[in-house]
């Protein structure tokens, strides 16, 4: 990063986000990847809890489904996690959200963690759905957080630091789950009721910061708790400069509300922010990656990699995760979020397009095999440099303060609904398509580098009322008086977004003006 950059970049600043990331941001990882190593061993408990309850065990399709609900229900947890967003930081701020909803983790830790004791399978799949709930709401509220705290020109770096802590949960899950660790048997419950500790870290910790600087003054109108905060997160530099620009936002929205999902919406002055918004968050899920992390398994084992080494590259696959969110996180503030997007989903595609023609040839040409799964480690590698976080910081960006509660709800319920359909939808479209299944995904991946080159600004050390004006700028800022009034020139006033209304303002040439 630049020297100004780090200039800016305090202690207050860099704790809030590790603790904020690491007690959220990272459970969500964590909770994707912790149910694959023990699957056996939750399968077998299933079984044997069946078999003393009715004295008959579970067909191998039965065990088969009820395992495949207690994987997929986080996702539905997330879902509607996702939906509660916006009341809740509207009602809680965006740091009173965080703290409020660690009662989740422990709700779910203590269900999963004393499931076994208890014989109740009913109660780990209700804890994955909890912390499903939890980790729909963190997904949103943790980048809209660091967003509003960070100056203009640290916004990316602090936003896609989440992204980080995520592939961190994915790895720690992966290197935990080993056979040498918490991968035997005994061990289960305990690796899934793990996420109690980050989260109690960030509860002991994260209440003696202060809230969003912005939403203190825009949305409380709290003039002094916002001068607070700003201090504690700043630099010994001047404030001024920021707290006049949030009152011209302030200013802007002064005869508006916070907006619902509906309004969002109906509202035609966000209208290409809004499908931005579904662009870059439907397209985060469908290109592919989930298909990817559930299947690289089968991917190393049909590359011929031994059976008993599988969970050592896996690990090596979560590595990589890891130094490539940090090369987006320490890149972004200079290169921009555009090239980070464009490049990410461009080499995923590009690497769907190789797995589809490694698959097809590896028949004929054994080195094909490494082929695919150098692949993969370029699906992930561009996913995890751009994809993987830059979303939710576009879509705290592209929105006003008023707007980006609903924003949220929408980009985080159609992340966790493409998440869910790409779960459920892609063994079939396996079975269907064979190996050219990874095809949907490139195009995918391709059309969504394509519309963020065409449509999305770059939004680099811009403030937000600037990024609404760049998208407001698709609309005509003049428009011409009626046939008849030649000299008349009606200026249309902007309303409370950056886009313009029926003129009312008028400037009439029958009159003289300084």
């Amino acid at each position: 990063m630049c020297s100004l950059c780090l200039q800016h970049l305090t202690s207050s600043l860099i704790a809030v986000a590790l603790l904020a990331s690491f007690g959220s941001s990272m459970l969500y990882g964590y909770n994707l990847a912790v149910v694959n190593s023990p699957a056996e061993h939750i399968k077998e408990f299933y079984n044997r809890t069946w078999l003393s309850r009715n004295h008959t065990g579970l067909s191998e399709e039965t065990l088969t489904l009820l395992y495949s609900f207690t994987v997929s229900v986080f996702a539905i947890g997330g879902l509607l996690g996702s939906l509660l967003v916006g009341m809740l930081v509207t009602k809680f701020g965006r740091k009173g959200t965080l703290v409020y909803c660690t009662v989740l983790v422990f709700i779910a830790g203590a269900l999963m963690g004393f499931s076994r004791i208890c014989h109740s399978p009913e109660m780990v799949i209700i804890g994955r759905f909890v912390t499903g709930i939890h980790s729909g709401i963190c997904l949103s509220v943790v980048p809209m957080y660091l967003g509003e705290i960070a100056p203009k020109n640290l916004r990316g770096f602090l936003a896609l630091v989440p992204s980080i802590f995520i592939c961190l949960g994915v790895f720690l899950a992966q290197v935990l789950g080993l056979e040498e660790l918490l991968g035997k048997e005994a061990y289960w419950p305990l690796f899934l009721s793990l996420v109690v500790v980050p989260t109690f870290i960030q509860l002991m910790l994260l209440p003696w910061f202060p809230e969003s600087p912005r939403y203190l003054l825009i949305e409380k109108r709290n003039i002094h708790a916002t001068i607070t905060a700003l201090k504690w997160y700043r630099s010994k530099c001047n404030i001024q400069a920021e707290i006049e620009e949030m009152q011209e936002e302030q200013r802007s929205l002064s005869t508006m509300e916070t907006v619902s999902v509906w309004g969002l919406m109906m509202d035609k002055s966000v209208r290409w922010q809004f499908i931005s918004v579904i662009v870059i968050n439907m397209g985060m899920q469908l290109s592919g990656i989930d298909a990817i992390w559930f299947y690289t398994n089968a991917i190393f084992a049909n590359a011929g990699i031994p059976k008993s080494q599988i969970q050592y590259t896996t690990v090596g696959t979560g590595a990589i995760e890891v130094i490539s969110g940090l090369i987006g996180c320490f890149t972004i503030e200079k290169l921009g979020r555009r090239p980070l997007m464009i490049g990410g989903f461009s080499i995923m595609g590009i690497g769907c397009a190789g797995i589809t023609l490694s698959l097809v040839l590896q028949t004929h040409f054994a080195f094909m095999r490494y082929i695919s799964i150098a692949c993969v480690v370029a699906i992930i590698a561009g996913f995890c440099i751009g994809p993987a976080g830059v979303p939710f910081l576009m879509t705290a960006e592209l929105f006003k303060q008023s707007h980006r509660p609903a924003a949220y709800t929408v980009g985080g319920a159609l992340n966790w609904l493409s998440n869910f359909t790409v779960g459920f939808v892609f063994p079939f479209l396996q079975m269907s398509a064979g190996s050219f299944c990874y095809l949907v995904f490139c195009g995918v991946c391709v059309l969504v580098a394509v519309y963020v080159h065409f449509v999305i600004p770059e939004t680099k050390n811009k403030t937000f009322v600037e990024i609404c004006q760049m998208f407001a700028t698709k609309e005509p800022i003049l428009s011409k008086s009626p046939p008849g009034n030649p000299n008349e020139l009606k200026l249309k006033k902007f309303n409370g977004y950056g886009m313009l209304e029926n003129g009312s303002v008028e400037l009439d040439s029958s009159r003289s003006y300084p």
